[in-house]
């Protein structure tokens, strides 16, 4: 989308020819709404904005709920944004410092801005790209004035009556439909930029959750967040926003529960374990922010094996920081062997955990030929070199 597109899109016309359609979710209802509506006479380039915008707020559900149906996106900056849920949070963090006015420097198409102002904040929001902060004023103006959205760059921002700062690097190249990651020392606004600034102001910087560990700040609080299984970011908290005491924590979000691990340094790993009745599998929040060693003391565990994210245990307990598995048995790690042992078993559905080889799931999965109506996990990992081949059920 560029500027002209939004232009034509942001009138009466286009707004409510957008409002009226129905969820264009399909290639096939692309085609249908297309022709129908140039069969009304509008022009190629407002039906190509309207049917576009459409297509995204279906998508966009997923990160905002029904609030998407009210919102405009960019595809780059809807796959960029903060679901709203996990940006309530860290608005929550921000209220909970007495924290009253937040300079968002970054804000994308508005998903921050969204749980700051929701949470009853002052947002002052900038972008340097001027259809995203188009989009972004749009999607803050129900707040009014308590919300205010700026073309322009981080660097050169007036923060002066802000006493928090948000920011968001941008760690792709631009553009508003395909782009591509960037190195660390290609982020803008620079990161030494960014950690410079959260040495004078309280801060919340959101980064990849594969950002370097050795790279972060020995002073800033690093929190690990996942949501529904999948690890989605870094937020490095600095000032009256980091916790006393508090440089590594893990939020695991799942559904409308939320579950932290906190510590004040990497924890240490139990020694590794013989096969027990029980495998877990850390979440990946837990994983990145080094403290299995606390999941593994919780749940009486040890390690599986040495440098593989598996955990092993007798006891019958589980955690939220988990996913446990009870095993049946160990079976053979023989492609063939393994799949005609499943067979036997009459086991048809079949979900593949690993760790530590080199295997895809889908490829093994078709090289087994299962046949059955039974269903059960297979964890395939390794002790050493030796490959380990195990059935077991989710608990």
């Amino acid at each position: 989308m560029d500027m002209a597109e939004l232009t034509e899109l942001l009138t009466p016309e286009g707004l409510r020819l957008l409002d009226a359609l129905p969820p264009v979710e399909s290639a096939e209802d692309v085609t249908r709404v297309v022709s129908r509506l140039r069969a009304a006479g509008h022009s190629p380039a407002l039906v190509s904005a309207v049917v576009g915008q459409a297509r995204l707020r279906v998508r966009g559900r997923s990160k905002f709920g029904e609030f998407a149906d009210r919102m405009l996106f960019t595809r780059a900056g809807l796959e960029q944004a903060t679901r709203l849920s996990i940006a309530a949070r860290h608005a929550a963090r921000f209220r909970a410092a007495g924290l009253t006015r937040v300079a968002d420097l970054g804000c994308g198409i508005g998903g921050d801005a969204l749980g700051l102002a929701g949470l009853g904040l002052h947002v002052d929001a900038v972008d340097a790209d001027e259809v995203t902060a188009a989009i972004a004023a749009y999607n803050l103006a129900p707040f009014g004035d308590s919300v205010t959205v700026r073309h322009g760059l981080a660097e050169a921002s007036d923060i002066s009556a802000a006493d928090a700062v948000w920011m968001d690097p941008a760690r792709r190249t631009s553009g508003h439909s395909e782009t591509s990651r960037v190195s660390a020392a290609d982020y803008t606004p620079s990161l030494d930029w960014a950690f410079g600034l959260a040495q004078t102001v309280p801060t919340g910087i959101k980064l990849g959750p594969g950002f370097d560990r050795d790279a972060v700040p020995d002073d800033m609080e690093a929190q690990w967040v996942s949501a529904d299984g999948a690890t989605i970011e870094l937020v490095l908290w600095s000032g009256a926003l980091a916790r006393e005491g508090i440089r590594r924590a893990a939020l695991v979000v799942r559904g409308d529960a939320a579950h932290e691990l906190t510590s004040a340094e990497d924890a240490e790993d139990e020694p590794v374990r013989t096969l027990g009745a029980f495998v877990h599998e850390p979440d990946g929040a837990v994983i990145r922010a080094r403290l299995i060693g606390d999941v593994a003391r919780a749940l009486e565990a040890g390690m599986l094996s040495g440098g593989i994210a598996y955990l092993t245990s007798d006891a019958a307990l589980t955690s939220p920081f988990v996913s446990s598995f009870r095993i049946r048995e160990e079976l053979p790690a023989d492609v063939k062997a393994l799949g005609k042992a499943l067979r036997e078993r009459g086991i048809g559905t079949l979900e593949i955990k690993k760790r530590g080889v080199d295997i895809d799931p889908a490829v093994l999965r078709k090289a087994l030929k299962l046949k059955g109506a039974a269903s059960a996990t297979l964890i395939m990992t390794r002790i050493g070199s030796q490959r380990l081949a195990l059935l077991a059920d989710r608990v």
